[in-house]
């Protein structure tokens, strides 16, 4: 069976996103969707959640390109000069990776989100990060254990497969096989690791490749090639842009990425295929 969780990342980064997100669910397509506790419009998102039982509401975990938890001076090696988490990703990495003291102020500054999370009374279903950095191997084991602890019943693996990803879209064949198979390795360990510890995690993830672009051609192409098994959707749906705080990228289409997941087309090509939309708890609950 073709299952599918369609899932909107930065819920709660702005009122625009939030009412994607709540449309997108109530007339659309999407499934899920990932909450960024520190954002200004968590309360708003929190609230729409609430009276969408069906939506199911995961953890953004942030460390990098957003707002901490933790006051900046418990978390020095995590964030810039203004308090927020650097930009510089590789050498923040790097700094993960070799400094146990960045190592605890990593650990911390995500239980402190999962805190934030708990204190919404929302259902954790699923966890994911902002910019992929779980695919970080030290990042990735410490959020395990929070995962674990705090009853999330899947975590995003974020890989795409070079060939499908080509089959829908039918081009940048290069770019497609080059970080399908440098990312291969590392998220085929990743997802062995998460089932290890009975966490539900997706088969492949569409959206990699064209972040910040899934309209709904791109979107229709790709529940073209679904597979059985379980796969997932994801996008940056936003009604339009806005100017402050914290804007997404100008380059982002985020207004077209809302109208994919309540585009006509798609959710007759959903009908169509006989895909089976569903949520990381949802699969939890049926294995």
């Amino acid at each position: 069976m073709k299952r599918l969780i369609v899932t909107a990342d930065d819920f709660g980064r702005s009122l625009q996103v939030n009412r994607a997100v709540e449309d997108g669910h109530v007339n659309g397509i999407l499934t899920a969707a990932s909450l960024m506790v520190t954002e200004g419009a968590v309360e708003d998102a929190v609230e729409r959640a609430r009276r969408l039982p069906h939506l199911g509401v995961g953890l953004h975990v942030t460390l990098v390109d957003g707002i901490p938890a933790l006051p900046p001076s418990e978390i020095p090696d995590l964030v810039d000069g203004g308090g927020l988490f650097t930009l510089d990703l590789v050498r923040l990495g790097a700094r993960i990776f070799l400094s146990k003291a960045a190592q605890r102020q990593a650990a911390a500054e995500m239980r402190a989100q999962f805190e934030l999370f708990k204190a919404t009374g929302l259902p954790l279903a699923h966890v994911d990060f902002h910019h992929h950095y779980h695919q970080h191997p030290t990042v990735f084991d410490l959020v395990l254990d929070l995962a674990v602890e705090y009853g999330a019943p899947g975590i995003r693996i974020p890989w795409e497969p070079p060939l499908l990803s080509h089959r829908a879209r039918g081009d940048r064949l290069g770019t497609r096989l080059f970080n399908g198979i440098f990312h291969w390795r590392r998220n085929r360990a990743m997802a062995a690791k998460a089932r290890g510890r009975g966490l539900v995690v997706n088969e492949r993830a569409f959206g990699l490749n064209d972040s910040g672009r899934m309209d709904a051609a791109k979107v229709h192409s790709f529940l073209g090639v679904l597979p059985d098994g379980l796969s997932e959707i994801y996008c940056h749906p936003a009604t339009e842009h806005w100017a402050a705080p914290r804007p997404m990228p100008p380059h982002y289409r985020i207004d077209e990425e809302y109208k994919a997941l309540i585009a006509p087309e798609n959710r007759r090509k959903v009908a169509e295929l006989g895909i089976h939309l569903t949520t990381f708890a949802a699969e939890a609950a049926r294995s």
